[in-house]
């Protein structure tokens, strides 16, 4: 057979080999991969029209506090820090594509009530903190099942490079999403944002439906017993180098990750942007992000060293941001700034899927959802007061600072560990 003839003939499946990105991105191949990515960058470009619009209501109805802002920031991912590890239960209990069925049509609902809200002037800033608060529960599930699901399509060997383009795809959401926030607030207001957002959840519904579920790699469910928290955070601490990974990604999340407030602020109030271009910080950090999510990719077998260097350069040029002059030098330094922060959490990311065995897996993402999300809420506040009393700049210096810090030692810590033999 030449190699034209098998370029066109069909495998035993029924599709034929995979041309151009299908061959660059082998698992591409999975059919349900290829679904789940497609509906997760079309929900979240909705959530991230939804997310500029929400923040801009915010300052509006509040008229301009960052407190504000921060505070419904915090509500959002409060619900990640009450409710910790037990969503993870749920998640090892039960089907994973079931409960993103379920965390979808909610969070649709949800972003549809806002809607309304808004285009009916109903819409204030006690309404607006209740939205923030249920969209948490919704998303407390949502983000250990999203993350127990990629293994179940696409298998151990494709893992990192799935996490990795499961992170690129995200990112373009969070740099198209923004991109389009700006002119549908000006050209109609913030209600048809929060639409935008309620019908792309019926997009990623449609896409998890459509699913070949004889294709999937569930983990067998683990059968309801007491004290099923307690057991996932014995296996965490029975496993230093999980614990050492959760615990860097905590501090570099509450002290570094509060760009929904700060990248606002800037934008807002020192560089004073119109609506037009008020999302522009967020899709600069994202395109960076996008970026380092294949930078990860390419480097399928980077370890905690690399993960600890990737957060030291994230805190150093987090610092950097907040002494720029000017809003254009201040973009161009958020994309090393995301290529960073995409390549650590990444890694961290992989760490822990690698070294989990499957039944506890739901609970090992659910303390990594708690520990990337779910400290957010505890400096949020803080992250606001810091901003109003003395300037959008000091929260990004201080977050770098302290992300530059932890990352430094324990980069220390792993160079001081005897090799493995």
């Amino acid at each position: 057979m030449t190699s034209a003839e098998a370029r066109e003939t069909p495998t035993a499946s029924g599709e034929r080999p995979p041309h151009g990105l299908l061959r660059r991105w082998p698992l591409l191949h999975s059919l349900n991969f290829r679904l789940f990515a497609l509906g997760q960058g079309l929900s979240n470009t909705g959530t991230w029209v939804q997310k500029v619009a929400q923040d801009w209501l915010a300052l509006e109805l509040s008229h301009g506090d960052a407190r504000v802002l921060a505070v419904t920031t915090a509500l959002q991912f409060l619900p990640l820090l009450l409710l910790g590890p037990y969503p993870g239960v749920l998640v090892d209990r039960y089907s994973t594509l079931r409960a993103l069925l379920a965390t979808q049509a909610a969070m649709g609902v949800l972003a549809l009530t806002g809607a309304l809200l808004v285009l009916t002037q109903r819409a204030g800033v006690n309404s607006l903190y209740m939205l923030a608060l249920l969209f948490g529960v919704a998303m407390a599930v949502e983000k250990p099942a999203l993350q127990a699901f990629i293994p179940e399509a696409v298998g151990p060997d494709h893992l990192v490079s799935a996490l990795s383009f499961n992170s690129a795809v995200l990112n373009l959401a969070r740099m198209v999403g923004p991109a389009l926030a700006g002119p549908v607030i000006v050209c109609f207001g913030p209600g048809p944002a929060f639409l935008a957002n309620a019908a792309s959840y019926l997009a990623v519904i449609a896409c998890l439906l459509r699913m070949d579920t004889r294709a999937l790699r569930p983990a067998p469910p683990v059968p309801y017993a007491q004290k099923q928290v307690r057991e996932g955070l014995r296996y965490v601490r029975g496993h230093p180098d999980l614990a050492r990974t959760l615990t860097l990604v905590a501090v570099v999340a509450a002290f570094g990750m509060n760009f929904q407030i700060t990248t606002t602020l800037m934008a807002t109030q020192v560089y004073h942007s119109p609506a037009a271009i008020f999302g522009i910080g967020n899709a600069a950090l994202a395109a960076g992000s996008v970026i380092g999510a294949l930078l990860a990719a390419n480097n399928p077998r980077s370890g905690a060293g690399t993960m600890a260097f990737a957060a030291l350069a994230f805190g150093f040029l987090e610092t950097t941001s907040s002494l720029m002059p000017g809003q254009l030098s201040f973009l161009l330094i958020l994309v090393p700034t995301g290529i960073a922060l995409l390549v650590f959490l990444t890694i961290a990311k992989a760490q822990l899927q690698q070294n989990t065995v499957d039944g506890i897996r739901g609970r090992v993402m659910s303390l990594y959802i708690l520990a990337s999300l779910g400290t957010t809420p505890l400096l949020a506040p803080a992250v606001g007061w810091l901003a109003h009393t003395a300037g959008p700049r000091t929260p990004l210096a201080v977050g770098g600072v302290v992300s530059a810090a932890v990352a430094a030692a324990a980069l220390h810590s792993h160079r001081r560990q005897p090799p493995v033999k």
